[in-house]
């Protein structure tokens, strides 16, 4: 996805201001290999960890969340070897589109698949993050009614989805169009012709907002709610421990695509209310190549914070705190046992009741006589 800001197709060394161009252009050449070898790379080994999960798991609710999460990696991995590629394609043909791309199928494929990749990523999710709260909130109602073949249903709406709205532009005879830098295709924005060419960038950039505030409602909710089962002690911990994983990596991805997609899908909005206006070629480039890093990004949530990589981070961090703990539970330790002895000096049949879950030594658990 990531593409040049100059608008010259060809370089020519004879003159001395198309050396910068060129030079621009393989400083971008450079960086659409780089993003996109990091990109396969990272989502390949995400796809490897998750699926060595999924198949070691034997837990529904966490196996439905390994399917949504798989999903979402191989959309990333995909996006970065198909945009990549039609991006090295362009810029190996010096973007003469004309001679190329005369019937322009390459830009509606181009501009298809950037529509697509760009809003299936944030479609799964949110309904990641759906399928989530209703597993907290309601396990009894997830257990029975959300069977497995009910999560690849879903699973597959939100694909069919996302196709349709990239499909809407050639549906309605309103094709991509290559944009300013000659290194890509998106909607007709730029001085638009009819309400349809103010519809259909809306459309796009609504939905994705929609699906980033209900990522950021349900998660919110979840990671309230396990909050509060956490202090009351409802759950044992090693039933919420699979939970708290999955919310870390849920808020993770959330925070991940709200800071990548939130400011191209408010520059859309902006790009398509104002009917006209100077062209913004230069900013909409900027906030496309901050999305592209969402596809960067999203595998290493899974990579980095798994159980355990966090056991990890736990046992570090509790090793800087060690003295100050354990200096802590020495003082526990004296104000238990100076009130215990304070307790049985005084009369009255002795107290045998469970003194908490401090960790005691086995000699200070015993009941006192």
């Amino acid at each position: 996805m990531s593409a040049n800001g100059s608008s010259e197709p060809t370089c020519r060394s004879e003159v001395r201001p198309s050396n910068n161009t060129c030079s621009q252009q393989e400083l971008s050449v450079t960086a659409s290999v780089i993003s996109m070898t990091v990109g396969v790379l990272s989502n390949s080994l995400a796809l490897f960890i998750l699926v060595k999960s999924y198949n070691r798991i034997r837990i529904k609710s966490k196996a439905s969340f390994l399917l949504f999460a798989s999903s979402l990696v191989v959309t990333d991995l995909l996006g970065h070897l198909i945009i990549g590629s039609l991006v090295l394609f362009v810029y190996g043909s010096h973007k003469k589109w004309e001679t190329f791309d005369p019937h322009r199928i390459v830009c509606s494929i181009f501009g298809a698949c950037m529509v697509f990749f760009g809003l299936s990523p944030l479609f799964l999710g949110s309904a990641m993050a759906v399928e989530r709260c209703i597993g907290v909130t309601r396990p009894i109602f997830h257990s029975t009614a959300l069977a497995s073949h009910h999560m690849r249903r879903l699973l597959g709406l939100t694909w069919l989805l996302a196709a349709l709205v990239a499909a809407l532009p050639m549906l309605l005879w309103r094709p991509y169009k290559v944009q300013s830098s000659r290194s890509w295709c998106f909607f007709h924005m730029e001085e638009p012709k009819d309400w349809l060419d103010v519809l259909l960038p809306l459309l796009f950039s609504m939905l994705g907002l929609l699906a980033l505030l209900l990522s950021i409602v349900c998660n919110t909710l979840t990671s309230c709610v396990l909050l509060q089962a956490r202090l009351r002690r409802k759950h044992h911990c090693r039933g919420t421990s699979y939970h708290i994983e999955m919310i870390c990596q849920l808020l993770a991805i959330m925070l991940v695509s709200c800071v990548c997609w939130g400011p191209l899908l408010i520059h859309v909005v902006m790009m398509s209310i104002r009917a006209k206006g100077e062209p913004a070629s230069f900013s909409l480039l900027v906030v496309v190549r901050m999305a592209t890093w969402n596809q960067i990004l999203d595998p290493w949530v899974y990579i980095l914070l798994r159980k355990a990589v966090l056991r990890k981070i736990f046992m570090l961090i509790h090793s800087c705190w060690g003295p100050n703990f354990h200096q802590l539970h020495r003082w526990q330790r004296s104000v238990l046992r100076s009130s215990v002895e304070t307790s049985n000096s005084g009369a009255g049949p002795p107290d045998c009741r469970c003194l908490g879950k401090l960790p005691l030594p086995d000699t200070e658990l015993k009941c006192i006589t």
